[in-house]
């Protein structure tokens, strides 16, 4: 019988024993983080420690993001060894965990009295609908729904860190697996002290739809970066109507004070497609593409474990409204055989919980990795089809690929395009794997020099290195934070 039990000693950790000789191994297996057990024991018993933290990409060890993970134990003679009895919710200070056979769940540690409609109900009563009386001199960031400290708002984060440091910066995160910024106060979504540091802060930067039934108090800004130069259609755009949710996205745009647009074409589409015509628009670049022209990708090829002379190849394709994973018009493993190169693999945002990292042979799956700016510096060339990445990594002027064999499928019925990609793409068009081989071996970059160079003449302008210091001096000098 196998026995199990949670402990806070140190830090949150599963801690699993028997009787008999060790098993060989022991380790908890997730969609994206894997710890491995140090076992003990010498034949009449054994024990098993599993920290419920993990390190990834050189950073610090934090805790293991929410989801459901497997307990392996294998034992060392193939026998199977029987599963625990059933460990209920328990609070580890930084996560909430259970046990129920050999499957872990990791939540985020929110006090169960609050984790249900009613307790959130109390809290927006108690923290967003008070009186206004006066604001904390702080700023919100939340990127992609809390899913990481990325894009815009994190380098809009690091400027102001530098210029107005005694303001108070809070992160939303999903849980505390999110490494947030240093000197920045983390706040998981849904706890009273999210509903707090939402409520009073007197700037809110995010890069998407606000949440939970958000009402902006009176005297409160929200400058609304988002994440792209649209290609597809978006929000009031999209295809076939939908009452209810143009309804949303009106309802959504009036929470904005300012929205941020990377370029006048995305300043005319955004503004259009989210009925946001009589408020301030700021085409300043966007602060994500500063490090695309002084960053060095030293660091982030170091903590990915790639060495300084080896071909990088980014495959960054955008997510479909009629699937929750990253398509698999890739095969990793034979692409960077075939090339010679290492081959990330970044799905988009929205894929970031489904799925499993893609593994093999020169392979590494980077869709948890948290700023996509860095991925973009050490990639030599870029592997797209429709996604807004194609108008961030236009700012190196290195060699972009389009594989698109849906492109009628997601052009005609999925979501619809602004421009004719065919006919401005500054790259090679591809519809399978092997077009995209012999592409990228022909390395044919002056047939596209032309079309590469009116493109960046359109779309990145403004992308000089120093987008996030103009936005952050509009923010001090509008008085949206007290200096």
């Amino acid at each position: 019988m196998t026995e199990a039990s949670f402990t806070t000693d140190g830090v949150p950790a599963l801690v699993l024993g028997g009787e008999g000789e060790r098993p060989s191994s022991v380790e908890i297996v997730g969609a994206r983080a894997r710890v491995v057990a140090r076992v003990t024991g010498r034949g009449r018993t054994w024990k098993a420690t599993l920290p419920l933290r993990a390190a990834r990409w050189g950073g610090a060890e934090l805790p293991l993001p929410s989801g459901s993970y497997e307990v392996r134990v294998a034992d060392a003679e193939g026998r199977g060894i029987r599963p625990p009895e059933a460990l209920p919710v328990t609070q580890l200070g930084t996560l909430r965990a259970t046990l129920e056979g050999w499957t872990l769940r990791i939540g985020p540690p929110i006090d169960p009295a609050y984790d249900s409609g009613e307790g959130q109900d109390a809290l927006e009563r108690r923290y967003a609908t008070r009186p206004a009386s006066g604001f904390e001199n702080a700023v919100f960031f939340e990127s992609f729904y809390g899913r990481n400290a990325s894009c815009n708002p994190l380098a809009i984060d690091r400027e102001l860190a530098r210029r107005a440091p005694h303001v108070t910066r809070y992160w939303s995160v999903v849980d505390l697996s999110v490494a947030v910024p240093e000197g920045a106060i983390p706040v998981v979504e849904g706890s009273p002290e999210w509903w707090r540091a939402r409520g009073a802060a007197r700037l809110l930067v995010v890069n998407d739809w606000l949440r939970r039934r958000f009402a902006r108090r009176k005297g409160q800004v929200v400058l609304q970066t988002w994440h792209g130069t649209p290609l597809k259609r978006l929000a009031l755009h999209r295809p076939g109507f939908d009452p209810r949710r143009m309804a949303a996205v009106v309802r959504e745009s009036r929470r904005w004070n300012v929205l941020l647009a990377q370029n006048p074409y995305a300043a005319r589409i955004l503004g259009k497609a989210y009925a946001f015509l009589t408020r301030p628009v700021w085409v300043e670049g966007y602060p994500r593409n500063d490090v695309l022209t002084h960053g060095d990708g030293a660091s982030t090829r170091a903590a990915l474990g790639i060495r300084p002379e080896e071909r990088v190849v980014l495959y960054a394709p955008t997510w479909r409204d009629d699937r929750d994973q990253i398509v698999d018009f890739v095969d990793p493993v034979a692409l960077a055989a075939a090339t010679d190169a290492v081959v990330l693999v970044r799905g988009h945002s929205r894929t970031l919980l489904p799925g499993r990292d893609a593994q093999g042979p020169r392979v590494i799956d980077v869709t948890g990795f948290p700023d996509t700016s860095l991925l973009l510096l050490v990639a030599d060339a870029l592997v797209t089809d429709y996604s807004s990445v194609m108008f961030d990594f236009s700012v190196t002027g290195k060699p972009m690929y389009f594989l698109v064999p849906d492109m009628e499928h997601y052009r005609g019925e999925l979501r619809g395009f602004y421009f004719d990609l065919a006919a401005h793409a500054p790259g090679p068009m591809v519809r399978t794997q092997d077009e995209l081989v012999a592409a990228l071996a022909a390395d044919d970059a002056d047939a596209y020099a032309d079309r590469y160079a009116r493109w960046r003449e359109k779309f990145n302008a403004r992308d000089d290195g120093h987008a996030a210091e103009r936005v952050v001096t509009r923010i001090l000098d509008q008085g949206f934070i007290e200096v």
